[in-house]
């Protein structure tokens, strides 16, 4: 066990004596993002009554959309009233706190060694102190701006998740949204809901981009022959929404009835009922880089190189869509956010001994090496524990 091991070691290192301090804060944690990932994190911090305060600046990647599927007891949830019942159960916790404003800095404040320590500052001016940082952020889409009613349809009738929302449009003319080389990976997504299929490539069928396709997939004229899919490479001018998925309704197979226009640049329009969209994504915050985290080419916080969703940061971690361990989903927000708020009670929990064990006069940074030396992988057993 952590603690034994720990004050076997400071009886070794300080023959007993109690002296160190961990400096007081505002709250233990900070978590910034009050999406399912952020509230995930808070809501495990308070179960084992960590102060922790959720900043939530009310913008939320999957705030388009109707509802929530694929989310087990949740399935047809809009996404605003999963928010309000999550914060309506955590908020019996008397350590957690919820703080509606946007988080503009955070800074690293140096401090006794014991435990890391930092600043953080809201859009009014306002500071507050925390131990640990949990960044729960998330992704933009970025969505082509020049093209009207794109924006406008995105996330109803138009979404870039088969398992949140194909299932609603299945058996529906379909269409696919975005470059050449996007196209095999849609398509593998929705053969199973869809089989009338125009890949919307908006003008980047060229000889280079095919050729890098070619590279991927060789066969690639193959597989899409294989599904009839149609390719369109006229450039597309506007959607117009003819049909709302939201009031039309085949409630007895629920399906959601939208019906867009595609108008191009040249030549007759296209109806298609919805579409799989293939853009690319960016960080919602500055944060991130603001801190010098780790990033991956792609643009995600870097998680996958540490463990407990941590950054290259100590003290800092990241969860949610915001990082890089692979998925983008509700499930797997409140997943990593568990993950976080388990990995940083026992974090700090390690630090508190830490410092209630020893003896100024040793240096604390031996003290954390043999530490970590000692216990090795304890915080993995109580991960798998916890999950289980």
């Amino acid at each position: 066990m952590i603690l034994p091991k720990l004050f076997s070691l400071a009886l070794a290192l300080t023959g007993g004596a109690l002296a160190a301090t961990i400096p007081e804060t505002d709250f233990d944690v900070i978590v910034v993002g009050g999406g399912p990932a952020g509230l995930s994190a808070l809501s495990a911090l308070s179960r084992v009554r960590r102060s922790a305060a959720l900043f939530d600046s009310h913008q939320y990647r999957n705030d388009p959309t109707r509802e929530m599927h694929d989310v087990i007891g949740n399935d047809g949830t809009p996404p605003a009233l999963f928010r309000a019942a999550a914060r309506a159960q955590i908020s019996n916790y008397s350590t957690a706190s919820f703080i509606d404003t946007t988080i503009t800095s955070i800074t690293p404040v140096s401090n006794n060694n014991f435990t890391t320590y930092f600043r953080t500052t809201d859009n009014t001016g306002a500071e507050y102190t925390s131990r640990k940082i949990v960044l729960a952020t998330g992704l933009i889409d970025l969505l082509p701006a020049n093209v009207p009613g794109l924006v406008e349809g995105f996330g109803k009738g138009i979404f870039w998740c088969p398992w949140c929302d194909g299932y609603e449009h299945r058996d529906q003319p379909f269409g696919i949204l975005g470059e050449i080389g996007h196209i095999v990976s849609s398509l593998l997504e929705v053969t199973t809901l869809n089989s009338d299929i125009i890949a919307f490539v908006n003008g980047t069928y060229t000889d280079e981009n095919v050729a890098a396709l070619e590279a991927s997939y060789s066969d690639w004229r193959a597989q899409i022959a294989a599904y009839g899919v149609r390719i369109e490479n006229r450039t597309i001018a506007s959607f117009t929404r003819l049909q709302d998925g939201g009031e039309v309704q085949n409630e007895a197979h629920d399906q959601q009835l939208d019906v867009f226009r595609v108008d191009f640049t040249e030549g007759e329009p296209i109806v298609r009922n919805a579409f799989l969209t293939n853009f690319g994504t960016a960080q919602r915050s500055g944060l991130p880089y603001d801190l010098g985290l780790a990033m991956t080419e792609d643009g995600k916080i870097d998680t996958s190189s540490y463990s407990g969703m941590r950054t290259s940061l100590s003290g800092v971690f990241a969860i949610g869509d915001a990082n890089s361990d692979g998925s983008t989903n509700v499930p797997h927000a409140m997943f990593s956010g568990k993950r976080a708020g388990v990995y940083g009670h026992v974090e700090l929990a390690r630090e508190d001994m830490a410092a209630k064990i020893a003896k100024r006069s040793v240096s604390t940074r031996a003290l954390h090496k043999e530490a970590e030396r000692l216990v090795g992988d304890e915080m993995e057993k109580i991960w798998e524990r916890v999950k289980a």
